[in-house]
């Protein structure tokens, strides 16, 4: 009996460990050229940073992929590192020289959104699509 308890018990974890958990593709599109890199960073309700990634460009484009996220809601933002610098460049204003973009298009006439347009739900696999604004 403690044989079946213990399988019981066992097989009860592995399920938890594995369901309920989801893959997220980021694809960024209208990327100005294929040179440099996409700077990537993944947020979780609270504004926590919970995740960063780096992705290549091909076509003028990138796909940058999250996998095992829980159920909830996350936002993102990401800007296109043309010259490898791993920073933002930005003019005198700070108005960016880079492309950049936010998870549900979250960008203003005058700088991002609130946070909380960002967000955006997990509850099964998903594919976004970005385009990049320069």
């Amino acid at each position: 009996m403690k044989k079946i308890l213990c399988l019981a018990f066992l097989f009860l974890m592995i399920q938890e460990s594995t369901s309920g958990q989801y893959n997220v593709e980021i694809e960024i599109t209208d990327i100005n050229n294929n040179e440099g890199i996409i700077m990537l960073q993944l947020f979780d309700k609270d504004q926590n940073v919970i995740g960063q990634e780096k992705g290549i460009i091909k076509e003028n484009r990138s796909l940058i992929i999250f996998k095992g996220l829980k159920p909830g809601k996350y936002a993102f933002r990401f800007f296109h590192d043309e010259n490898l610098s791993g920073i933002m460049e930005t003019n005198r204003l700070g108005i960016p020289k880079e492309g950049y973009g936010f998870s549900n298009n979250g960008a203003g006439p005058f700088g991002p959104k609130p946070f909380k347009e960002w967000l955006f739900e997990i509850n099964d696999n998903r594919k976004l699509t970005i385009k990049t604004r320069y």
